[in-house]
C-alpha cells in the first residue's frame, strides 16, 4: 500500500488514528521530513499528544508531501 493510500485510510479512521511510522527513522536534511513517514521532527515528537483531528491533519500533510514528490519509502518510488 502506498503512503497516499495509507493516508487516505488513516484519515477515514473514526478514532485511534494510526501512526504513520514504518520504522525507517531518518530525517532527510534538505526537506526536513522523515524518510520513512514524511513527518517533521515536531510532528513526530507531538504525535502521542495530538487529538485524532490533529493526527488526521498530519496524515493529510503526509499525503500532500507524497503527491509533491517527497517519497516516504522505496515502495513508493515510480
Amino acid at each position: 500500500m502506498s503512503v497516499v493510500e495509507r493516508a487516505i485510510a488513516a484519515r477515514a479512521a473514526a478514532s485511534d488514528v494510526p501512526s504513520p511510522c514504518i520504522s525507517i527513522c531518518r530525517i532527510e536534511p534538505e526537506s526536513g521530513f522523515c524518510e520513512g513517514c514524511l513527518r517533521t521532527i515536531d510532528e513526530i515528537a507531538a504525535w502521542s499528544r495530538m487529538s485524532d483531528a490533529d493526527k488526521r491533519g498530519v496524515w493529510r500533510a503526509i499525503e500532500l508531501r507524497a503527491q509533491a514528490g517527497f517519497l516516504a519509502s522505496a515502495g513508493d518510488k515510480p
